[in-house]
């Protein structure tokens, strides 16, 4: 069998429920011989690591290391992984471990993320009840199945958030086949949504691009948008009406604001949740019925669809606008996130580097 390098991993934990996480160290499980040692450079932070961290969405077993946008070197490889060698840049997303056997119902529809046996990079469990965490650390152990090459034609800075956020934009537009000459709709022009205009543009969709926020339409516009609607303007909210074929929702909306969106569809249109907003949706089954649109939703990418989002981001040039900030100051940052100042992603490095302090 073969052991890892590192015996203690430290790094950076909630220890209860609030946004200020501090140094922690925790002795990692055995490494399997499917398993992959990284050695982490640079992590991303996700709204879903402040949602956790402040157990805003229940369940959240503290001491939490979060982060699942992860990028660093493969420093000791399981026997059995071939795919991979020591040295690789690779990156890990929110997902860590499934079964991935041909038998299994989800697995073998590329829809990993839910496998019976499925463990979140963190805040989850394995089989033999160890801790899953995740990537605000020195380093991290996963299944080699859930390590991903970093195309070389890709700065690993920009690297991250590809493995959550634009991994979770992307998923549903493959899985729906987003075409082109389509009209498709990204309502939350932030972390999501500014990679959601990227991947629509680069599939040849014609991209509207739906903000509160007037000033954000020209850089819109610069991502591949080809038409902005500030949501605040209700004659250009009415041009777009009964236009789209698809609008995949990044921002928390309210949920009383979903029976407008369907009068943004055109019929048989889909809208695709992609965000998890407070409250019920209460609607009418005869604005179904009228208007033959469909509402589904979208969890993360498994690892196929995570395979073909890093090859199609290479080939189109599609990276993030982040803002960088060494680990050592990682409750500034998430600060910084949880205030919706930044612009879009925010990435942290272990290498101390950073452009923006």
């Amino acid at each position: 069998m073969v052991e890892g390098k590192i015996n203690e991993i430290h790094g950076w934990a909630a220890m209860k429920p609030g946004l200020k996480v501090e140094p922690w160290s925790y002795k990692p499980r055995p490494l399997g011989e499917n398993d992959v040692e990284i050695k982490i450079e640079y992590s991303g932070i996700c709204g879903s690591d402040l949602h956790t961290i402040k157990e805003e969405w229940s369940g959240t077993m503290y001491p939490a290391i979060v982060g699942h946008e992860i990028v660093g070197k493969v420093i000791t490889k399981g026997e059995n992984v071939t795919h991979l060698q020591e040295g690789d840049l690779v990156g890990v997303g929110a997902q860590v471990h499934a079964c991935l056997e041909s038998s299994c119902k989800t697995c073998s529809r590329d829809l990993d993320p839910h496998c019976p046996h499925k463990v979140f990079t963190y805040n989850a469990k394995y089989a033999d009840g160890a801790q899953a965490h995740g990537g605000y650390a020195d380093a991290v152990r996963v299944n080699s199945n859930y390590a991903f090459k970093i195309p070389d034609t890709i700065d690993p800075v920009y690297a991250p958030p590809l493995m959550c956020a634009g991994a979770t934009v992307f998923a549903p537009m493959l899985r729906k086949g987003v075409k082109k000459g389509e009209r498709v709709g990204i309502i939350g022009i932030g972390g999501l949504g500014h990679l959601a205009i990227q991947y629509a543009s680069a599939l040849g969709a014609e991209v509207v691009a739906f903000s509160h926020s007037p000033n954000k339409r020209d850089q819109c516009l610069g991502l591949g948008a080809s038409i902005f609607v500030n949501t605040a303007n209700k004659e250009e909210v009415d041009a777009i009406r009964g236009t789209l074929q698809y609008l995949f929702v990044t921002s928390n909306s309210n949920a009383s604001e979903y029976g407008d969106l369907i009068s943004w569809m055109d019929y048989e249109g889909q809208i695709v949740l992609l965000a998890l907003p407070e409250g019920n949706m209460e609607m009418s089954p005869g604005k179904f019925v009228r208007s033959e649109v469909a509402i589904t939703g979208s969890l993360i990418a498994g690892v196929n669809v995570l395979k073909k989002t890093l090859e199609f981001s290479a080939e189109h040039k599609i990276l993030p606008v982040i803002e960088q900030y060494p680990m050592s100051k990682i409750n500034e940052a998430l600060e910084r996130v949880d205030s919706g100042k930044a612009r879009y992603r925010v990435v942290l490095l272990n290498n101390e580097q950073t452009s923006n302090l």
